[in-house]
């Protein structure tokens, strides 16, 4: 279960970093075929916005690499329950105010790895 939390949290990293590489770097580029419903002379005003929520998306990322790399189980278990904790409300506001599908991206892969985090338990 330990090995499946790790790799469930790598996963959640992963969803994260493509998130932070689009909202930051990539949102006149790819943001208009990622998020279709928004009209696309949207996205060159919104810049600035999106590039402010990938930040915190990086933050999210950098604490949950952070708990991968913590040696002491406990430590690690607090870490990243409180990242995945993060990962899983934003996911929740964000299928609340911006889509449905934001639940399955974000907040169902941060579910799982908490769920997974907190069986593996020693």
């Amino acid at each position: 279960m330990f090995l499946l939390a790790q790799v469930l949290i790598g996963l959640v990293i992963l969803i994260h970093g493509y998130i932070v590489w689009l909202e930051m770097f990539a949102w006149t580029t790819h943001g208009p075929q990622v998020f279709r419903s928004l009209r696309p002379e949207l996205f060159p005003p919104t810049k600035t916005l999106a590039g402010n929520q990938g930040l915190y998306n990086g933050f999210l990322v950098a604490g949950l690499v952070w708990a991968l790399l913590i040696a002491d189980p406990a430590w690690q278990r607090h870490v990243a329950t409180f990242f995945l904790g993060c990962v899983a409300v934003a996911g929740l506001y964000g299928a609340a105010t911006a889509g449905r599908r934001i639940l399955l991206v974000q907040t169902v892969p941060a579910a799982l790895a908490l769920a997974a985090v907190w069986l593996s338990m020693r």
